[in-house]
């Protein structure tokens, strides 16, 4: 398998935003000032904070609760920052980690592996958590990369509204990019919420993805121990 150069695996699945709806002015639409939008185009983070606590606000009204209550009145700017700052932080680009590398001067050539990275993401679908662990393995050329780095790509990643292919593919790209190899192989097992929470309503099943590229494409006891691992 190749890596798909025409995925642009760096951008998440969102459009900019340039109109939004003003409360108490009948959903009059406007433009968003040159204050309220960031460099790559976006909201700014103070702005979707004020715009999302307003919007959540609205929700717990329709849904009969009552917004006086000291247990809720201070809900739709708990769940405004949470989103911007916490949980969905990896929709912004001035999030994505700086990835150090380092010269191969030891000449490593066999796979590194880093196995049980723990990530937390959110069905996009349907706005629930994704809770899974990583197993990611890579064989250095000229560089390798500090460990601390492939844990901050993957939670990098994940902090959006996710599927879980998609993430996988993300992950994958993005080390490619870092490592300059394509010798790389990436296995993701979570549980998603959608399915256990909801709809089936299924407890304990979980969902593996993986790519493999390169030699450890062509490593067979390397993909059983990734996969092995990620079935638990």
């Amino acid at each position: 398998m190749k890596l798909n150069r025409n995925f642009d695996y760096d951008q998440p699945s969102f459009k900019p935003v340039a109109l939004v709806s003003e409360r108490g002015r009948n959903d009059k639409q406007r433009e968003l000032t040159h204050g309220e939008v960031n460099e790559f185009g976006q909201i700014s983070d103070e702005t979707k904070i004020h715009l999302i606590s307003e919007k959540f606000e609205e929700i717990i009204k329709i849904l009969g609760l009552d917004m006086t209550d000291d247990s809720l009145k201070d809900t739709p700017m708990r769940v405004a920052k949470m989103y911007v700052n916490e949980i969905f932080r990896g929709l912004d680009p001035k999030n994505k980690p700086d990835i150090t590398v380092f010269k191969n001067t030891y000449r490593y050539t066999t796979p590194l592996v880093e196995m049980n990275i723990p990530f937390i993401s959110f069905c996009e679908h349907h706005f629930v958590p994704i809770v899974g662990k990583a197993n990611i393995a890579y064989i250095p050329g000229d560089h390798v990369i500090g460990l601390s780095k492939i844990h901050r790509l993957v939670d990098y990643y994940a902090r959006r509204p996710q599927v879980q292919e998609r993430l996988t593919q993300q992950i994958v790209h993005a080390l490619s990019d870092a490592l300059h190899t394509q010798d790389l192989g990436v296995v993701l097992q979570a549980s998603h919420s959608c399915i256990s929470c909801r709809g089936v309503m299924d407890q304990g099943s979980s969902t593996v993805t993986s790519v493999f590229l390169g030699k450890i494409s062509e490593n067979k006891s390397m993909i059983d121990l990734l996969l092995k691992n990620g079935n638990g």
